[in-house]
């Protein structure tokens, strides 16, 4: 099947080119939103001539009527609908015969958000790749993930450090929305400056946290294997009135990500083939090189029992110190260090 891609869309719009249908596909409801409303501009429906709903609130006749009418005083029509996974089998067959033979005055825009489901849409693929576009919009990840947010950054006319694209990833997330959100407010906390480099300080900031209240610095301490520094962040946290289950994720979930490190590396897998199976951004390749120096397995699976046991005595109060559990945990994973 045809498929395109946003930057060729934009590119597209930029010289005045419109198809009459887009189907754009993927779980990344960010990007393609970000599109509609590029393709909105390039089409500029005023009130009587667009059309948007959700698929499954939607008059399927009525949004296919208007797709085949002729635009009222304007060149073109626009009917959105988002999420037609949700049809059933009779309007969707309905909808793809429309896509065979579009009104080429109409531009029809679809979202599918369900990329495992839409393996199965040849008919609704094929239709929409013959007379239109069909761009697909899986979640960034790795190194895809951290260009969108320095290319982001630059649209704010901001620099970044490797450190501050880095931070930004792992404290949001893939969450690009909320990755927007925070750029946002880096601009704002930066409109002052003449220098635009943003740095990690300026990252932790923003998101409401200062140097030394680096939120990763215990996540850090662990899978770098620096046992004194374990300890006293541990207890920083804790007695700084860290909830003690928030101070446990901070162990548990580098804990997890060494162990699958570990266990592939045994296995002799290749660094690239570790990153992809473990989820790993392209920054995290030191911790593969460091996999020599984690725990044996056998001290992995100590250390992630006594989590479990940790994690439940705190969510039932059973635990009476959760220094010395906290302290427990990390004894079992440095032991003999």
């Amino acid at each position: 099947m045809p498929k395109t891609t946003a930057a060729k869309i934009t590119a597209s719009l930029a010289k005045g080119s419109v198809s009459p249908v887009y189907l754009l596909t993927g779980e990344d409801l960010f990007r393609k939103q970000e599109l509609i409303k590029q393709i909105t501009a390039a089409v500029h429906p005023d009130d009587f001539n667009i059309y948007s709903s959700s698929a499954d609130k939607a008059d399927l006749g009525e949004a296919l009527a208007l797709a085949n009418t002729a635009p009222v005083f304007s060149d073109r029509r626009m009917v959105v609908l988002s999420g037609i996974e949700k049809l059933r089998k009779d309007p969707k067959e309905a909808l793809i015969r429309y896509l065979e033979n579009p009104l080429d005055t109409t531009v029809l825009v679809l979202t599918y958000d369900d990329s495992k489901k839409f393996k199965t849409e040849k008919a609704l693929a094929a239709a929409a790749a013959a007379n239109g576009d069909v761009a697909n919009f899986d979640e960034l990840k790795h190194e895809e993930l951290a260009m969108w947010v320095k290319n982001r950054l630059k649209e704010q006319g901001l620099n970044s450090t490797f450190d501050a694209v880095e931070t930004l990833c792992e404290a949001v997330g893939a969450d690009l929305n909320a990755l927007a959100q925070e750029i946002e407010k880096l601009a704002l906390y930066t409109a002052d400056r003449t220098e635009k480099t943003v740095s990690k300080e300026d990252v932790l900031a923003g998101i409401g946290f200062s140097k030394e209240e680096n939120p990763f610095a215990l996540s850090n301490a662990v899978q770098y294997m620096n046992k004194n520094k374990a300890f006293a962040l541990a207890d920083k946290l804790l007695d700084s009135g860290e909830e003690p289950v928030a101070v446990l994720g901070k162990i548990s979930y580098p804990v997890l990500k060494m162990a699958r490190i570990k266990r592939m590396s045994n296995a002799g897998m290749a660094p690239a083939e570790i990153t992809r199976a473990a989820g790993l951004m392209f920054w995290e390749s030191s911790l593969i090189n460091n996999a020599r120096n984690f725990p044996s397995e056998t001290v992995f699976l100590k250390t992630l029992d006594r989590i479990i046991e940790t994690d439940k005595a705190f969510k039932t109060s059973a635990s009476s110190d959760p220094k010395t559990a906290i302290k427990g945990i990390l004894m079992t994973l440095f032991a003999g260090r």
